[in-house]
């Protein structure tokens, strides 16, 4: 196979949607941070919504990107929880693919804490392929060529045969 059609895993990003700042916030982002380990960034409302009381600028979530060895321990571990089986919906045209956790305590080597609750969050998967940095660098970005770009039937491949996901 062409070395450069290889897939591989570009990042793993977590994020919690809390809905408010304050103390539920800095709870979340302590959670994060253990399950992760690493600092999470704060996410903010982009505009204002008088329906549900949210102006803008409000935190609202938080987040955390992991690369590398990082991105694919956790990945483990957040796919032993679904049980190795994700929908096909999960997945998106561009080969990326995301899915949820209700409970952060179903997390190995997490405990329930009465203090901080339970929290819940999204997991979104980047899948790349050598040369799709031509998209994202300062100097000349480009678009990527429709015969190098992840489609959905590629990444559900990848996603059976690399990490054991069945795909119903």
């Amino acid at each position: 196979m062409n070395a450069m059609k290889e897939i591989e895993l570009g990042k793993v990003v977590l994020n919690m949607g809390i809905g408010e700042g304050g103390r539920e916030l800095s709870k979340a982002e302590g959670v994060l941070e253990e399950i992760a380990g690493q600092q999470p960034v704060r996410t903010y409302a982009v505009q204002t919504n008088q329906t549900l009381e949210v102006r803008e600028g409000t935190p609202l979530g938080c987040k955390v990107t992991l690369r590398d060895e990082k991105a694919e321990n956790i990945l483990e571990k957040l796919l032993e929880i679904k049980g190795y089986e994700l929908e096909e919906s999960s997945f998106d045209r561009t080969g990326n693919f995301s899915f949820g956790i209700d409970e952060h305590i179903e997390i190995s080597g997490m405990e329930y804490d009465p203090s901080l609750g339970i929290y819940g969050m999204d997991v979104n998967v980047d899948l790349i392929r050598p040369g799709f940095r031509i998209k994202r660098r300062k100097r000349k970005p480009k678009k990527i060529a429709k015969s190098h770009r992840i489609d959905k039937e590629e990444a559900i491949d990848f996603v059976e045969e690399e990490l054991d996901v069945e795909v119903v």
